[in-house]
């Protein structure tokens, strides 16, 4: 039958996490670059669909067309393997170790390809700074959202800081969900439907994804946003890592774990 029971999902997320720690560094590079590019095609879709209908949760229906890529490819997005890793390190199936070489170097590719798609995408928008960002809606959303995510964040100081955190931690809980979804079915087709739900959720929400905004604040940046580096990673990328990696860890990883993994024995 194409439907999964939920142990054998747990199963199947234990066996993933255990394997994407397994991954050469160069892998977890290629693969990290790969997806974080994805993530930026899909932002840049979700950003022209919201601003050509009018309708924000335009660019929400649209956005999980990148998260289906990277999942349905077997790359490596570091929000999604802070679900599935710590599980593999509490169930036995790797180590530590090997969960932190998997963060950091996704982590690099994942910022890498994101920046880099950033950064070609200014190019063709501005058409080699020819055009005035200002005059293209779709690119004045861009800068819009850039500036949110981290100016806005900067004059409430502290709250800021707490609020990106909390954002992020409500993120990743329905990110992680989605990863977890594509165990549910066993085609193609009931991957797709099922990852769609929770990554349609999270967008149209508009909570913090590190990923996504690993794109969207350099390209904000790029096209003449008053953001510094400095304003990006203090109001927003550390902050907003550190949530996605709670919330994913603790809400879908370990929940889940809980309820229908080997940890269910042992209580």
């Amino acid at each position: 039958m194409a439907y999964v029971k939920p142990e054998e999902i747990v199963e199947n997320m234990l066996q993933a996490g255990a394997k994407k720690a397994s991954l050469p560094v160069r892998q977890l590079l290629i693969r990290g670059f790969l997806a974080g590019a994805f993530l930026g095609y899909a932002t840049t879709l979700a950003i022209l669909a919201a601003t050509q209908t009018g309708w924000g949760m335009a660019g929400a229906l649209v956005f999980p067309v990148g998260f289906v890529m990277i999942v349905l490819l077997g790359l490596e997005l570091a929000t999604g393997n802070f679900a599935l890793i710590p599980i593999a390190v509490k169930g036995q199936r790797t180590s530590l170790s090997r969960l932190l070489v998997n963060w950091t170097w996704v982590l690099a590719g994942n910022l890498i390809g994101s920046v880099t798609y950033a950064y070609l995408y200014c190019i063709v928008a501005t058409k080699m700074g020819a055009i005035d960002p200002e005059t293209i809606p779709a690119l004045q959303r861009t800068i819009a959202i850039a500036e949110t995510k981290t100016l806005e964040y900067a004059k409430l100081g502290f709250d800021g800081t707490i609020t990106a955190f909390t954002s992020a931690i409500l993120c990743n809980w329905m990110v992680t969900l989605g990863a977890v979804m594509a165990f549910t079915s066993s085609t193609t087709g009931g991957k797709i439907a099922a990852m769609w739900l929770p990554i349609m959720t999270f967008f149209g929400l508009g909570y913090e994804h590190a990923i996504v905004n690993m794109f969207v604040i350099p390209a904000g940046m790029w096209l003449g946003a008053d953001i510094t580096i400095a304003d990006w990673w203090l109001w927003n990328g550390l902050p907003v890592i550190a949530g996605n990696l709670l919330g994913g860890m603790m809400f879908t990883g370990f929940m889940l774990y809980w309820s229908y993994g080997q940890a269910t024995n042992q209580l």
